[in-house]
């Protein structure tokens, strides 16, 4: 069987700080950005990798979601709880200057963890928790 990631989805809740976020600071390509009644659906990726591609989207677009439901992910987004995804790079210490730079929120700077694997975290302007480990 052969099957392999194509899209993830990251909740944004200002699709303009999501998008510099992630195509000016992070540097992906913008593979879609779509509006639809208010709200924008952005695509982006890594350059180069045109099969895996992450989906910033409007939480609140999904017509199942209770204004209960909407308040709680609106406050978990703002904590940092929603959603999380991890990335990895050759040259941890680059990217974390590029993050830095950028005014990313870090949540971490650089560090060897007792799992295993050196990383480093920060948050998206969304408040998701986005970590990046350094491949070895």
């Amino acid at each position: 069987m052969d099957i392999a990631i194509h899209s993830v989805f990251l909740p944004h809740d200002d699709p303009d700080a999501s998008l510099a976020f992630y195509r000016d600071t992070l540097g992906f390509e913008v593979r879609d950005d779509v509006g639809y009644g208010g709200m924008r659906w952005i695509t982006v990726g890594p350059p180069g990798r045109p099969g895996t591609s992450i989906v910033l989207y409007p939480p609140a677009a999904d017509p199942g979601v209770t204004d209960d439901e909407r308040r709680v992910i609106a406050e978990m987004m703002a904590k940092g709880t929603y959603a999380a995804i991890v990335f990895a790079t050759e040259d941890l210490d680059g990217v974390f200057e590029r993050l830095r730079a950028g005014d990313a929120e870090i949540v971490q700077e650089p560090a060897e963890q007792p799992y295993g694997v050196r990383d480093c975290a920060f948050r998206d302007p969304a408040g998701n928790l986005v970590r990046i480990n350094e491949l070895r």
